[in-house]
């Protein structure tokens, strides 16, 4: 009798920490640094202050989204070892109140009182810690905070997404960059939002609509505030 396949399932979970900030990163790079070009145009200001504006964007924000991800991730980082360490103390001096505390949480999901105090049982011998972890607080190894490659991850996605366009800005003819820049912001935010969600397994049109409104809306807004100060200042 020839052994039976392996069923092997794909799931995207791992992908969770890197995709997020890299998605935050790249969306909030082409949408702020857009925007902020055409708010700046708008204003009927010379070709080298929209381009200086652009790449003032693009450093200052790429840093930014650096230490903010650094600093938030680190902080959930923080929470999770207090939790680690909280637990390890609790398995050490009342381990019997830490398996029932996992039978209860089997109970609670289905299994029968006995077998789930088995499976929390074996569980707990072959890892305690791990297995409290995981079905006690939520944290997994796909799910740890790792605030450097978030930092990383937001910041390098941040900078591919604002030079997108500061290079249309520096290219365009100075009638167009408002127009031009304005097209191509929408255009690579709903190619972001199609791909983030292919990546995560959604509808690529759905990513791609959300992302794309919100661009509009920011870039109309900017563009008002621009010409606002551009005449009052005429």
């Amino acid at each position: 009798m020839s052994p039976r396949p392996v069923h092997r399932e794909f799931h995207r979970a791992d992908r969770i920490g890197w995709l997020r900030a890299a998605v935050l990163g790249a969306n909030d790079g082409i949408l702020s640094v857009g925007s902020l070009i055409v708010g700046v145009a708008s204003a009927e200001a010379d070709y080298y202050q929209v381009v200086l504006a652009g790449v003032a964007g693009l450093t200052s924000g790429a840093l930014s989204m650096a230490a903010g991800e650094y600093v938030s991730v680190s902080s959930q980082a923080d929470t999770e070892e207090a939790d680690t360490q909280r637990e390890q103390e609790e398995l050490a001096t009342n381990p019997e109140g830490e398996l029932a505390e996992l039978t209860e949480i089997y109970v609670q999901r289905g299994l029968e009182p006995q077998l789930a105090r088995q499976v929390a049982t074996q569980l707990m011998e072959s890892d305690a810690l791990k297995s409290h972890l995981r079905d006690e607080l939520g944290i997994s190894e796909h799910m740890v905070a790792r605030p450097l490659q978030a930092a990383w991850a937001s910041a390098l996605s941040f900078s591919i997404g604002a030079a997108l366009p500061v290079a249309v800005a520096a290219l365009a003819p100075r009638s167009l960059v408002v127009l031009l820049v304005a097209i191509a912001t929408v255009l690579s935010l709903a190619g972001l939002g199609a791909l983030s969600a292919v990546t995560g397994g959604a509808s690529p049109w759905k990513g791609a609509l959300r992302v794309a409104f919100w661009g509009i809306v920011a870039m109309v807004i900017t563009s008002l505030i621009g010409k606002l100060f551009g005449v009052s200042m005429a």
